[in-house]
């Protein structure tokens, strides 16, 4: 996903001269596309976060589009009160990119893991939050994010994540993507996690199963008429996200439904544990310690769905 971040901005650095890029000392060779075509809109800030987003702001508000770049902690946790009073205050229209989102870098430990961003930045006002599934969802995504009026954030992955879409005509923010649709159970994904979402879907259909798939490329705003229908129609909705179960997707999905008083389906949400992790591994390895794979989903789903449908159509018989 961040090669294709790199050629993205660099398009659209080459199409519209407002758009900056800062960068927190990452990346550099990544983007030496970028640098020799826009050579006076690169600029490494170096390990100084907090300053990035000061600069950024003024950038901003001066009349550009700037786009920030480094780890995701290091442009979220790092630096909160300046992309709260900086950026979001101001409704400073500048893109925050957070790259290895999640449990992407694994193998660096806890202080390079990202499980709190989703939840942190939602919370501000004005600031919208986007979480792309793969190099299509990112590219709208961008373009997206940037002909917002205020301030955005953006989480992707690292590299090597499989292609979600085929193709993608659009994204509209504040829209989910429906990928496959059931009656059953409508398992609702956001972020590098989709694809263990659909392979969950896989198994449970082997079952015997209707299962719908849906991508959340958005997480603020979030797509709440999708949320009525799903409810609606389906006897169990389920979250899946690389982020921890408080605040994040499954959060918002709760929320929504305690503040709607919604009726019908119930609710499963799958998410990292409220814990640092103290082993290194892979990042397939740290999903499995948080219960994110596709067999732990399918199979908790198979287990709720007995433990409550199946009694109902038992009751009901």
């Amino acid at each position: 996903m961040r090669n294709a971040f790199a050629d993205e901005i660099t398009q659209l650095g080459m199409r519209d001269e407002r758009v900056v890029l800062l960068s927190g000392d990452i990346g550099n060779k990544l983007f030496d596309r970028f640098r020799d075509a826009c050579p006076r809109r690169f600029y490494n800030c170096g390990i100084a976060e907090q300053n990035m987003m000061g600069v950024a702001a003024g950038m901003a508000l001066s009349g550009l589009r700037p786009v920030v770049y480094t780890i995701a902690p290091f442009t979220t946790t790092r630096c909160y009160e300046q992309i709260r009073v900086d950026l979001c205050y101001h409704r400073a229209p500048v893109l925050v990119v957070g790259t290895g989102s999640g449990l992407s870098y694994a193998e660096l430990g806890p202080t390079h893991h990202s499980l709190e961003d989703l939840a942190i930045m939602r919370v501000l006002p004005e600031m919208s939050v986007f979480a792309p599934c793969d190099e299509a969802e990112l590219r709208h995504g961008m373009r997206a994010a940037l002909d917002l009026p205020g301030p955005s954030y953006m989480r992707i992955g690292k590299k090597g994540e499989p292609r979600v879409h085929e193709r993608l005509d659009r994204l509209e923010v504040g829209r989910v993507i429906e990928l496959i649709r059931g009656h059953d159970i409508c398992l609702i994904a956001t972020g590098t996690i989709v694809p263990v979402a659909q392979a969950a879907a896989d198994l449970l259909t082997r079952e015997g199963l209707s299962v719908s798939v849906v991508s959340a490329p958005c997480i603020k705003p979030f797509d709440e008429d999708f949320l009525a229908r799903a409810f609606e129609h389906h006897r169990m909705v389920v979250t899946v996200e690389e982020h921890s179960r408080i605040g994040g997707l499954g959060g918002l999905v709760a929320e929504w439904r305690a503040r709607t008083r919604s009726d019908g389906a119930s609710l499963l949400n799958f998410g990292a544990d409220d814990c640092f992790l103290h082993e290194i591994g892979s990042q397939d390895h740290a999903r499995s310690l948080h219960g994110l794979t596709a067999s732990n989903i399918a199979a908790r789903c198979a287990q709720v769905w007995a433990e409550t449908v199946g009694t109902e159509r038992s009751l009901a018989a």
